[in-house]
């Protein structure tokens, strides 16, 4: 049995912002008061006081690596760095080793996380049989066994018919398509924004325009199928445009807690730390997607959680892999930017990391209801601390946020009932 007490429960779910306290018992929440006096028999009590309680925060878009790469990263490890940042399930991508484009490996993604996951795993599977874009992936069998939604993130689908048909099978499955829109006939070449840090720099850069032009494309194949598409991780200000004009559409999209933090500027010493697909852009760009969270264009914050072995990334800056480990610093940085420097309300932080990935997968969470699996995160929104990569739990100590400091941090993660992490301390 656990009690929470005195702490601030932001809950926009259940449109309350009030301090209350929460008892779990047996993986539930059992109640949701003012004031819960404690229990004679045996209760762990964890005073909030002055730090916030939510719903579970959720990570839509992960890589753990499992199976196949797993020097990388594995379940997990990837698991214990989601508890470590507050977050009580992730949806983990299919461009594992194998792919996950038949219903054999996701079964077997499904029950290593049941064995070893510290917090809840949602997987997601491939469009494409090992993410060719030539031949759909078996996605009916997939669906049925439980796959969130289809994505062959980390590679567009270039062939426009073959994704208009992939779609029509998605939508009968009443699943989403996540979509890595980066036309690579533009983008393939390159490995920063292109602008005028990447002239400077004497680096090949990725166009915004290919960004644009393959969101410009999956809207209207959107519009023409009906299936639901959701951009992956926008970075551009005008594919931000597109999607806020296309909101009559079955469309939503995401963008990444670095996307919202740093620019292109941060480049310039060529720090393969900042090296990601799509690539950091300019500060329009970055103003662009915290106006696009502002106003509703963008539904959720992700971190799109890549690691990559240190050793793959210790090289020169356009021979290191695409990709950073983002889940132990999501909610800091989100909480820096977006509440301690552009005054966003916690509820809105809260729907944009909990409510609103719950509904986007179809999964249960995002509110805390009597009666609920107790998915529980707490936080303390004041709390400064410095990152440092060798300190945290993930297996990549490539972190664009080295020796950053930061403002917010989660400071208990609950997952059924368990605590799995305690003042920063993983405990499963």
């Amino acid at each position: 049995m656990l009690l929470i007490k005195n702490g601030t429960i932001v809950n926009p779910a259940e449109k309350q912002h009030e301090v209350g306290d929460i008892l779990v018992e047996n993986g539930k929440i059992q109640k949701i008061a003012k004031e819960i006096p404690v229990p004679e028999s045996d209760v762990e009590v964890f005073d909030a006081k002055g730090l916030v309680v939510t719903p579970g925060l959720i990570d839509m878009h992960v890589h753990l690596r499992e199976p196949g790469q797993e020097a990388k990263e594995d379940i997990h490890t990837g698991t214990e760095a989601a508890a470590a940042g507050g977050i009580t399930r992730v949806a983990t991508m299919a461009n594992t080793k194998p792919v996950i484009d038949n219903s054999a490996v996701l079964r077997d993604v499904q029950k290593r996380a049941e064995d070893v996951g510290v917090v809840k795993v949602s997987v997601i599977g491939s469009i494409s049989k090992n993410l060719e874009g030539k031949q759909l992936s078996e996605m009916g069998d997939m669906a049925a066994d439980g796959a969130v939604a289809f994505s062959d993130d980390g590679h567009y689908v270039e062939n426009a018919n073959f994704m208009r048909r992939a779609m029509e099978y998605a939508d009968m499955l009443h699943k989403m398509v996540i979509d890595h829109a980066e036309d690579m006939t533009m983008c393939g070449g390159g490995f920063m924004n292109e602008g005028k840090v990447s002239y400077a720099m004497g680096v090949t850069g990725r166009p915004a325009a290919g960004e644009n032009i393959a969101v410009a494309r999956d809207l209207l194949l959107s519009e023409l199928t009906g299936c639901h598409i959701h951009i992956a991780h926008v970075s551009s200000k005008k594919a931000v445009d597109l999607i806020r004009e296309a909101k009559g559409v079955n469309c939503s999209t995401e963008v990444t807690a670095q996307h919202l933090y740093f620019t292109d500027e941060w480049l310039k010493d060529y720090d393969t730390a900042f090296k990601m697909a799509p690539p950091i852009r300019s500060e329009e760009d970055r103003q662009a997607l915290i106006e696009g969270l502002r106003d509703g264009t963008i539904d959720a914050i992700m971190t799109d959680h890549a690691p990559h072995c240190n050793e793959e990334k210790n090289v020169p800056f356009n021979c290191a892999p695409n990709g950073i480990a983002g889940l132990e610093t999501s909610l800091a940085s989100t909480l820096t930017v977006l509440y301690h420097q552009q005054g966003f309300t916690l509820d809105r932080i809260v729907e944009l990391m909990s409510v609103n990935p719950a509904r986007l997968l179809g999964v249960e969470g995002g509110a805390l209801r009597e009666g609920a699996p107790a998915d529980i995160t707490v936080f303390d929104p004041e709390k400064e601390w410095t990152v440092h990569g060798e300190d945290l739990y993930t297996k990549s100590l490539f972190t664009p946020y080295e020796n950053i400091s930061l403002k917010g941090k989660a400071v208990l993660t609950v997952v059924d009932g368990e605590v799995v992490m305690k003042e920063g301390k993983v405990l499963k």
